[in-house]
């Protein structure tokens, strides 16, 4: 799979379809100076004082008109490309009996993020924050051969999600809009198989991102509380965005902090001490900034040992990394694969009765606790300090309470266990950064930047299938678990983040293709028998002949109210109808993207090639 984003042309404008007309006065569009008081996100306050939304209670919102517009298109251009693909779309309910969250672990594991509810009767249920226990449970009622499969089914629907503290308007609220997709397949590889599948949803997901005129990139990711084998996120880019994403400049391998890999890094255990092991009473500095305060040693100089405990219960993995860095718990899982499984981190109660002094463990805690795997990070395998060309110093915890170690040497303190690949093992088990090097490219470095998420794909395997025991006959008439893929798109989510990609001091800069309108004409008089009106309502028909939607901004009110919310509200294409260019038989045509242009005059006859030319639809 290709995973540069693919080059598609925008729809046409014209022939596509007849645009709408819509007089300002006619509907709903509460514009304000001032945002709401918690708004911080620019697309929180801009959407509020645009007139977008109105928030109803915590994480809740009502759309307005002008919002609902762009949603709509948000959705009709995922539709199409899912259709396309070979998607089906269907409606599921909104509310899911608890029992079959049940079913999968989910009722646990989502915890208070589901919004729990009983009817008259005390049955509970809950609202659906995705719907993978739903859509499994229609299709093992309805499908018994692998002569149905494979099959893709999607919904547009809305969705709760019970946030703790909601924030940024929509881009972490409660209830949002969502496109959920769900594939269906005997196989892995092949026609029909789940990777066809997922990849023609790849393609599906840029096509419809480049559509709707976003700035993004796709980054390999985790599957999360999802689950599943192999994940892509759709990251729109921007400044504000909350997610990190980590970039190759060479080769444009992106993936976001907790998939992405790092390149070569040299070790080795080899070093003199730096002088003798030495204990210190550390009293209350479990945390790696506490003992690197009293200890007066920077973080990068401190090793922190984390304890993990094998799925099959037949022992312990110490993660080992550098006292600045994160262990990541995916790279873990994966490095230590071969001894025990998976892995977890372990209980702090059980850790303790094993032996680990949490919170103060050191690497040599492998030597004392039965069954033990040591995993270091290449950065914390330093032996001898390179940039500085003498033995490293570090410090670690002393495996016991309140108490630190200084001068922590690895060959003297963990002796010959380092050779023993069965025991201790060097392995890239923490989170990059930028600077790091690129896995990729030798000699790049990583660069970092900014998104927000805005689609994620995944490869659910049978996670779902076996939990809730739908298997079906193959080929063979024997009975195997159906295999799974999940695709998501935050529709609203969109929305907001494409404010936050896009605008300016004065307002919301939307891309053409899901503006509320394309064109918002200005005429400066609005009586009636006025000669601007007249000419506005003339030009607006022939415009939505066009193809375009188009705002007729017939409010009774000052000219630099109504530039001023034109530039709020984020329209496109600004057509101005005032004395001096009808006079001239013109209008004054602006996009809203170039702000410091003042307008061109535009000859009545020539603006609606004009502004097809603007769209990109003439050449």
């Amino acid at each position: 799979m290709a995973e540069a984003a693919l080059e598609t042309a925008p729809l046409p404008i014209s022939t596509v379809r007849r645009g709408e007309i819509v007089s300002w006065s006619r509907t709903l569009i509460p514009t304000a100076k001032d945002a709401p008081t918690d708004a911080e996100a620019p697309s929180h306050k801009l959407l509020s004082r645009g007139g977008y939304i109105r928030r109803v209670a915590a994480g809740v919102y009502d759309y307005l008109p002008l919002a609902w517009r762009v949603l709509r298109k948000i959705e009709q251009i995922v539709r199409e490309e899912m259709n396309g693909a070979g998607a089906s779309e269907l409606l599921m309910p909104a509310l899911t009996p608890i029992e079959l969250f049940a079913e999968t672990g989910r009722a646990e594991a989502y915890g208070p993020l589901l919004f729990r509810l009983e009817d008259r009767h005390g049955r509970e249920a809950a609202l659906g924050p995705t719907h993978e226990e739903v859509i499994t449970e229609l299709m093992r009622g309805v499908v018994s051969s692998y002569k149905q499969l494979p099959l893709n089914l999607y919904q547009i629907q809305t969705k709760f999600r019970d946030e703790f503290r909601p924030r940024a308007g929509l881009l972490r609220c409660r209830e949002f809009i969502m496109k959920d997709a769900y594939s269906f397949h005997m196989n892995v590889e092949g026609k029909g198989g789940l990777n066809e599948a997922y990849d023609a949803m790849y393609r599906a997901y840029v096509n419809s991102f480049t559509r709707c005129g976003l700035d993004f990139t796709v980054v390999e990711a985790e599957s999360g509380p999802i689950g599943g084998s192999a994940s892509h996120e759709f990251m729109v880019n921007c400044e504000s965005g909350e997610d990190t994403i980590l970039r190759c400049p060479a080769t444009g391998y992106a993936a976001n902090v907790e998939k992405c890999e790092i390149g070569e890094r040299p070790h080795s255990f080899e070093g003199e001490p730096t002088g003798p092991l030495e204990v210190v009473h550390t009293p209350d500095c479990p945390g790696i900034e506490d003992v690197s305060r009293f200890l007066k040693v920077k973080p990068p100089n401190m090793l922190k040992t984390l304890v993990f405990k094998r799925a099959d219960g037949a022992g312990w993995v110490l993660a080992v990394v550098r006292g600045d860095h994160d262990a990541n718990e995916g790279k873990v899982k994966a490095a230590s694969g071969g001894a025990g499984g998976a892995v977890a981190m372990a209980d702090e109660k059980e850790a303790k009765a094993a032996g680990f002094a949490i919170g103060y463990v050191s690497p040599r805690a492998a030597l004392s606790v039965p069954n033990t795997l040591l995993l270091v990070d290449p950065d914390a395998a330093q032996g001898m300090d390179r940039a500085k060309g003498k033995p490293s110093f570090w410090a670690a915890g002393a495996d016991r309470h309140d108490h630190h170690v200084k001068h922590f040497n690895w060959q003297r303190e963990m002796g010959a266990v380092l050779k023993d690949h069965h025991r201790v093992r060097v392995a890239d088990i923490r989170n990059a950064m930028a600077g790091d090097p690129s896995p990729r490219a030798p000699g790049a470095a990583l660069e970092a930047k900014r998104g927000i998420e805005v689609g994620h794909i995944f490869k659910l395997g049978t996670k779902y299938s076996d939990a809730m025991g739908f298997a079906i006959l193959d080929e063979k008439q024997e009975k195997r678990s159906v295999i799974m893929g999940c695709y998501g798109i935050g529709v609203s989510r969109t929305m907001a983040s494409c404010v936050e990609m896009s605008h300016d001091a004065d307002g919301i800069v939307w891309p053409l293709p899901i503006a509320p309108f394309h064109i918002i004409i200005t005429p400066m008089r609005v009586e009636p028998d006025a000669p601007a009106m007249k000419a506005a309502c003339e030009l607006a028909g022939r415009l939505a002949a066009s193809g375009f939607d188009v705002l007729v901004d017939d409010r009774d009110e000052r000219p630099g109210v109504k530039f001023k919310d034109a530039d709020l509200i984020g329209i496109p294409i600004r057509l101005t109808l005032g004395d001096k260019a009808l006079a001239e038989h013109s209008v004054e045509f602006k996009e809203r993207r170039d702000r410091e242009s003042k307008g061109e005059l535009v000859k009545m006859d020539a603006v609606v090639e004009r502004c097809l030319r603007a769209a990109g639809s003439v050449k």
